[in-house]
């Protein structure tokens, strides 16, 4: 084994000098996917324009909307069983394709209410298409890949919008009642910004979400074009949509890295560090054929179950972390229907509350009492110990009923 170790140490550091040579070459590659969203520091994620948003928003209250906006704003509403009354403006980049029809009916009937929607994306759903009756075109960039983008009625020079192959715009709108309050312009000016009179309130549909991104708001002057749109929103309470973007399938990677994260994505030291791995590991093999393993006193097993639980439920009494037993018991709880009746959990609506009360047997009003119910306290975020009783009474009553 003497023997065999420098020349492992040599060979370890002949790799790693030839890898931090390589490295030096190597040029890291951006990711421009278009993600939207509000925690990824890369080029196309939201991260600064969301952490600016109290700051556009002064005195006013900024809560971020994790779930569909049906269940939000219904529960939130001034008959649900939410914590408060959903009133202010629902800004929703990109990904709006990804809202449900009941979401879409809840969202209008919050702007009819005398709210404001904002949307800023390359094109809607169908729904939002049909009832404002609006078209949308695309027109593809001929020379180069910039276009411009300008607003009407606010002192803000026009910016640029580059990495552009082309522009979205309202080709067919009501001309008579919605307003034109920006264009973007390629080879000819085009409307790309409209204010639609809803009810007592106001949609704005935008067409470039990409200036909301990382890299326009750090060029140059563009935040102003930003500000400029923000602008238009009345001073109130914002709703920013999140939902979407987890239905993408991007979760937030950024959020979920490790420290080794930025290291791991230089080459030199992805092969210094896996092959220091690799020989490590062959050192403990070849280290281990000449050692006598340890002959291990297997004692017979004790059955601590009860003191277990004891000591479990005496933590969580000292400690009174409600949010932690209530979402362990929700998370336990949607595993079981997983598990005894092949169901997807992934989206309790309508539909799920029908399946489950056909396959248990059970009442749909008491099944649609305590789905309403955990949906309700997945859009909360302080709870009380009332809150952990009567989730428990409603999934006792479920199994005993």
């Amino acid at each position: 084994m003497k023997k065999i170790l420098p020349i492992l140490l040599i060979i370890v550091a002949l790799v790693v000098t030839a890898s931090i040579a390589i490295g030096v070459k190597r040029t890291k590659t951006v990711d421009w996917e278009e993600s939207f969203n509000e925690k990824s520091k890369k080029p196309y994620g939201l991260s600064i324009f969301y952490k600016e948003l109290p700051n556009l928003f002064k005195d006013h209250k900024i809560r971020t909307v994790y779930h569909q906006p049906a269940s939000y704003l219904i529960a939130n509403s001034e008959y649900g069983y939410g914590e408060h009354v959903a009133e202010g403006s629902y800004i929703i980049i990109g990904n709006s394709d990804y809202l449900e029809d009941e979401s879409i009916d809840e969202l209008l009937n919050f702007v009819d209410a005398g709210n404001t929607l904002f949307i800023s994306d390359y094109y809607f759903s169908q729904k939002i298409h049909d009832t404002l009756d609006i078209d949308i075109d695309y027109i593809f960039t001929e020379k180069d890949s910039i276009s411009y983008q300008s607003l009407k009625y606010i002192d803000v020079e026009s910016t640029i919008i580059d990495k552009n192959e082309g522009d979205y715009y309202f080709s067919h709108f009501d001309t008579i009642n919605y307003n034109i309050l920006g264009h973007s312009k390629i080879n000819y000016k085009h409307a790309n910004f409209i204010e639609v009179p809803f009810g007592d309130g106001h949609i704005y549909l935008h067409l470039e979400p990409k200036a909301f991104t990382n890299y326009n708001l750090l060029k140059e002057d563009r935040y102003k074009y930003i500000e400029g749109l923000i602008s238009y929103l009345p001073e109130n309470n914002v709703y920013f949509d999140s939902y979407t973007k987890i239905q993408t399938g991007y979760d937030g990677d950024v959020e979920k890295e490790s420290n080794l994260g930025w290291f791991l994505e230089q080459l030199s030291f992805n092969w210094a560090w896996y092959t220091a791995i690799v020989f490590g590991i062959l050192f403990m093999i070849f280290n281990a054929k000449r050692r006598q393993r340890i002959i291990k006193i297997i004692r017979p097993l004790q059955n601590t179950t009860i003191a277990f639980v004891k000591t479990v439920s005496n933590l969580y009494f000292e400690t009174q972390d409600h949010k932690n037993l209530i979402d362990k018991k929700i998370t336990y709880f949607l595993e079981k229907i997983r598990t005894d009746f092949n169901l997807d959990t992934s989206n309790l609506n309508d539909a799920f509350i029908i399946k489950l009360a056909a396959k248990t047997g059970k009442k749909k009003e008491d099944v649609k009492k305590l789905i309403e119910y955990i949906n309700w306290l997945r859009s909360k975020n302080d709870f009380f110990e009332e809150n952990l009783i009567k989730l428990n009474k409603h999934i006792e009553a479920f199994y005993t009923t």
